[in-house]
């Protein structure tokens, strides 16, 4: 996992919750970890890592806080640690 991506990962699970993270950027931190993405109807997709899934809202630009909170308990339930991946 490169810089940029260590960072959007803690930028993920900054507090105060960050509204200013790219939804591509999310993607690809995503990918790096293992995940798999697969499109959905509409405007989401689902996100399946170390057996969890979750389906997410497709931002144009910057998530919205609330989904930002979304994958950031994905992620928790997936046992991802910012702190496995110092930036």
């Amino acid at each position: 996992m490169n810089h940029r991506h260590r960072k959007v990962l803690h930028a993920l699970f900054a507090h105060p919750v960050s509204g200013n993270i790219d939804f591509k950027d999310v993607e690809h931190v995503l990918t790096e970890l293992g995940a798999e993405i697969d499109n959905r109807s509409g405007a989401r997709i689902g996100v399946s890592l170390n057996g969890h899934t979750v389906a997410v809202h497709h931002a144009q630009k910057s998530l919205p806080t609330e989904e930002v909170q979304q994958i950031r308990k994905f992620l928790e339930t997936c046992g991802i640690d910012p702190a496995d991946y110092p930036v």
